[in-house]
């Protein structure tokens, strides 16, 4: 679609409006863009801003990307540009457009624009909106981490200030949230300790192995998880010495952080660390199910033999349907696995259809006579579990084999039967 000049875009774009066809006023604005438009700069805003709030989804994404350039071809000044934006960001309107909005502010590296973002982080809870906001004021860069900075230095502000920069990630946030590491406040410190974790920046993992001793609660976990990511200084700063200790906090939920970082930090002293806790008499079922998941993200064969040791009747059956399925995920030592969830099926009844379901994840051919006597089990859960597992395992050949069995004078009538069960549910699935 092509026009001999300006007005005549500008007259199409407004003919199209009256009528409510988007795409025409989207079209003549794509093409007003590219050129300078400071005579018509009110009117091309102005229908920028009606797409923007009458547009559907698609529509509102082609003007979002299009808003920046109007604004810079328009000659009019940032302010007359991103005001409207700005009314929209902080008003009632419906989320999705107040996410649109959200979206082109962060194309401005503006003192007002950044203070709305700021503000939406500030007073609205919508996951998306916040995250928008915070992905926007990223965008902005150095220009939001100064204006925020300047936040720190008045303590009615300071909080606020922490929590923006925490949304944004960007090393530039590192220097200012140093200054606020000790913080009065405890959700300052706690806000500040969990941003500061997310980087790999030499500074930070000494200020976080001092927080894992901070009267608070909630600043220890953040410290005891961002430590848990820092494997490229496990033996130099001694780590898992330094964690161990959190295991037996006087907050259960720092000591279930400090399980879950110990088995991120995948070493045998981490291993034979939890598994003290896990045998210990007075650990909540809660921290022993963390030490669980641990051992099975260390994944060594020591971890496995510890595992394997859960499976017996001094342990929960919680506990046991917990390591059942930790062992059916495990990834490099599955042969070892695969063989403790075969002896445990020997032993158990109440976690028969979860070891017969971790035994299908596994992919351990070995496993298919012992899931197909589990046909003749009473129980039909513990039935469709084993033929499931088994679909997983060798489809195929598994099937051939069921009919094998159906067809072979052999077969115990239990079985048989089983196995009937299993070639109907079988083509049913």
């Amino acid at each position: 679609m092509l026009f001999d000049s300006k007005t005549q875009l500008l007259q199409q774009a407004q003919a199209a409006q009256e009528t409510g066809n988007w795409a025409i006023v989207i079209q003549c604005l794509q093409q007003l863009a590219l050129v300078d438009i400071e005579q018509q700069a009110s009117q091309v805003i102005d229908l920028a801003i009606t797409v923007l709030i009458e547009g559907d989804f698609h529509q509102r994404w082609d003007i979002a990307k299009l808003f920046p350039r109007l604004g810079a071809n328009a000659g009019i000044g940032i302010d007359r540009a991103i005001s409207p934006i700005i009314e929209i960001v902080t008003g009632d309107e419906d989320e999705e457009l107040r996410w649109y909005a959200a979206r082109i502010l962060g194309e401005f590296n503006q003192p007002k624009a950044i203070a709305a973002l700021v503000d939406l982080l500030k007073s609205n809870d919508n996951e998306e909106l916040t995250s928008m906001a915070a992905s926007a004021l990223g965008q902005i860069g150095n220009g939001a981490v100064v204006a925020l900075s300047e936040l720190l230095l008045d303590e009615n502000t300071r909080l606020i200030a922490v929590e923006s920069l925490a949304h944004i990630r960007r090393s530039e946030i590192i220097a200012p949230l140093l200054t606020v590491v000790k913080d009065a406040d405890v959700k300052i410190r706690a806000t500040t300790i969990e941003a500061l974790g997310s980087f790999h920046n030499p500074e930070i993992p000494p200020i976080l192995i001092e927080a894992l001793n901070d009267i608070a609660a909630s600043v220890r976990k953040e410290a005891v998880t961002g430590l848990g990511f820092r494997v490229d200084v496990l033996e130099k700063l001694d780590l898992v010495n330094k964690l161990v200790p959190r295991l037996y906090d006087f907050n259960i939920d720092v000591c279930c952080h400090a399980a879950a970082s110990l088995g991120r930090l995948k070493s045998e002293g981490a291993a034979v660390a939890l598994n003290t806790v896990l045998n210990s008499p007075h650990t909540p079922i809660n921290l022993q199910l963390e030490c669980v998941r641990a051992l099975g993200r260390i994944e060594t064969p020591l971890c496995l033999q510890y595992l394997r040791l859960c499976l017996n009747e001094h342990f929960s059956p919680a506990l046991q349907q917990e390591v059942v399925k930790v062992l059916g995920q495990v990834d490099q030592l599955k042969t070892i696995a695969g063989d403790i969830l075969l002896e445990a099926l020997q032993l158990s009844n109440n976690s028969t259809s979860a070891i017969a379901l971790s035994l299908g994840r596994l992919g351990e051919i070995k496993a298919i006579d012992p899931l197909i006597n589990l046909l003749v089990n009473p129980d039909s859960k513990v039935r469709l579990h084993a033929i499931a597992s088994l679909q997983q395992l060798a489809p195929a050949q598994t099937y051939q084999k069921l009919q094998q069995l159906n067809n072979d004078a052999a077969t115990t009538p239990e079985l048989k039967q089983g196995v009937k069960f299993a070639l109907n549910e079988w083509q049913q699935i």
